[in-house]
């Protein structure tokens, strides 16, 4: 900018609920701010905000430009946010009608979405390993779960991983490693940064199977839909246990060949610890995880890693829509019908749906995979908007599972065992579960619904127990022996007869914690453990007890859609 020269002008969207961009002056020491997608500290309002550069603005009248303000600072030295996730954001902002600038606050990781500089980012020295030592095992800390489960992570990756893996697997894996090492159950070892690819030496699985008939011709669909770097969107319809994953693998593994990064989404990281275990073993430190349950300085060093270019593979949630990977050339969301891909609260959105717009941005393939595929995707395949590829066999052709209808009406025991209560399980569901204890072999048993009872109703005038703020039934649990709102979280003590008329109450309706009690009765040496939001409320209590399932630790598993996930 030469002297004399008026200074230049920009189109910022400030991270405020406002829905116009504004224009701000930029001074010439402040030159990189005219970049689309800088970070910026602007002047609003009686203080000052985040403001993200969209460009050069058009000249406004000059009694307009005398009252612009100028840009306050640049706050890093390159873009935080590239082309085509401007691009998307901005699709989001009109397509679900939300703020341009609180967009673009989400799709950035917590130290970057505030105004003020960006952290260093973190340089790695060295690779620090943990392992356990082979006479430990997680018998030893009954009474500290947080340790325990972290010892049972390590036990079930074989007794070895890098700390950050334990970090995110499992709540202050940081805090519990310090602890065990105190208590002489660890030991660490350091891996030089050339050694790169400690996860796959860590994760091991061996060779990567063979590709069945049904995978290589799908492999094959996917691969040269790839060769051509264009939009296209593929259904990938697999039954249960079909080898989706292993079809994702070999796919992303053709990208990197081709020099191109991966975005995969899953519904929620707790839930499908195997999917990210068989990422990181099979591509090491190429693999970026992005999810809530890290720390702030670890999203943010993992977020820096793809945005430099370090990893090329992004695993995440559906804030991980947003993932800056580089040279983009795969798509894959997982279990694409699952709800966890809706964004309920502030900006809400449709991960699924986003990853698809941002793919026709890209100009890339998406590959959409589930047993049981959205009926949304389903129409966009009758309507040739995506294209179907089928797994309809089991890998080694396992046998589908045999399903049979039971009317309880007619099946349910007559008389109670051991309960005042009418027993749930059919007579075939107990039998088929104790032939199964005795060839020593597990059980899971699925039910949507927590608690003991799912409702609480008077006998005399049918009257039922409701929350006063929703409206809703309350549900009873018999563990806090209160009623308690699945919606709100409000709770009240079990009521000894009904309000309204002082009649007896019964408690009708089912939930994991009655199938619990009941096999507990019916089962009383078999090994039970309950999977749901009540008896696993981080993602350690999640970790211990499917990594005790795994190593047969337990034998009945009941639980809510967290035992639904696919779990090898």
């Amino acid at each position: 900018m030469t002297s004399g020269q008026s200074p230049s002008l920009i189109k910022v969207a400030v991270a405020r609920p406002v829905t116009d961009t504004f224009t701000y002056l930029v001074p010439a020491e402040l030159s990189a701010a005219r970049l689309p997608g800088m970070r910026l500290k602007v002047p609003f309002g009686r203080g000052q905000a985040l403001g993200f550069s969209l460009g050069p603005a058009d000249e406004p009248s000059a009694e307009v430009r005398r009252r612009l303000k100028p840009v306050a600072q640049v706050l890093e030295a390159t873009p935080a946010l590239d082309s085509s996730i401007l691009a998307l954001a901005g699709f989001a902002s009109t397509h679900y009608r939300h703020p341009l600038g609180e967009v673009l606050k989400a799709a950035l990781p917590p130290g970057l979405n505030l105004p003020r500089s960006a952290p260093v980012p973190r340089e790695s020295v060295g690779t620090t390993i943990v392992e356990l030592l082979p006479e430990v095992t997680p018998d030893a800390l009954k009474r500290a779960p947080a340790l325990r489960a972290t010892l049972t992570y390590l036990q079930a990756v074989g007794g070895v991983a890098t700390i950050d893996q334990v970090a995110m697997a499992v709540d202050r894996g940081r805090a519990n490693i310090r602890k065990l090492l105190e208590r002489g159950f660890l030991r660490l070892t350091v891996a030089e940064p050339s050694s790169t690819d400690v996860s796959r030496s860590v994760f091991a699985l061996g060779a990567p199977p063979i590709p069945t008939p049904e995978q290589a011709a799908a492999l094959a669909t996917l691969e040269e839909a790839l060769k051509k770097q264009r939009f296209q969107t593929f259904l990938l319809h697999g039954v249960t246990g079909s080898g989706k994953t292993e079809v994702y693998l070999r796919l992303v593994a053709n990208g990197l060949a081709r020099r191109l990064g991966a975005l995969i989404l899953v519904p929620e990281i707790a839930l499908t610890p195997q999917l990210i275990g068989r990422f990181q073993a099979r591509f090491g430190q190429k693999v970026a995880l992005l999810h809530s349950g890290l720390k702030d300085s670890e999203r943010l060093a993992e977020w820096q890693r793809l945005r430099r270019g370090a990893a090329k593979i992004a695993v995440g949630v559906r804030s991980a829509v947003w993932a800056p990977v580089q040279d983009l050339g795969i798509i894959i969301v997982d279990e694409e019908h699952d709800s966890s891909f809706k964004q309920e609260e502030k900006l809400r959105y449709q991960a699924r749906d986003l990853a698809v717009v941002r793919a026709q941005q890209s100009q890339c393939l998406v590959v959409l995979g589930s047993a049981t595929p959205s009926l949304e995707s389903l129409e966009n395949v009758r309507r040739n908007r995506y294209q179907i590829v089928e797994l309809l066999h089991r890998v080694d052709d396992r046998p589908m599972p045999s399903i049979e209808v039971i009317d309880l009406r007619k099946a349910r025991p007559r008389q109670p065992e051991a309960t005042d209560e009418a027993p749930v399980l059919s007579l075939q569901a107990r039998d088929a579960i104790a032939a199964t204890l005795a060839s020593r072999q597990q059980v899971i048993l699925f039910l949507n619904r927590r608690g003991h009872a799912t409702f609480v109703t008077c006998e005399v005038c049918g009257a039922s127990v409701r929350c006063t703020d929703c409206d809703v039934c309350l549900t009873f649990h018999l563990s806090t022996e209160r009623l308690e709102c699945h919606y709100c979280g409000k709770w009240q003590p079990l009521p000894r007869e009904c309000v309204a008329c002082g009649g007896p109450l019964l408690q009708l309706g089912l939930g994991t914690e009655r199938i619990e009690r009941e096999l507990a009765e019916a089962f009383p040496q078999a090994r039970i453990a309950r999977l749901d939001r009540d008896a696993a409320k981080s993602a350690s209590d999640i970790t211990d007890i499917l990594t005790r399932f795994a190593n047969r630790e337990l034998d009945l598993l009941v639980g809510t859609q967290m035992v639904a996930k696919g779990h090898d």
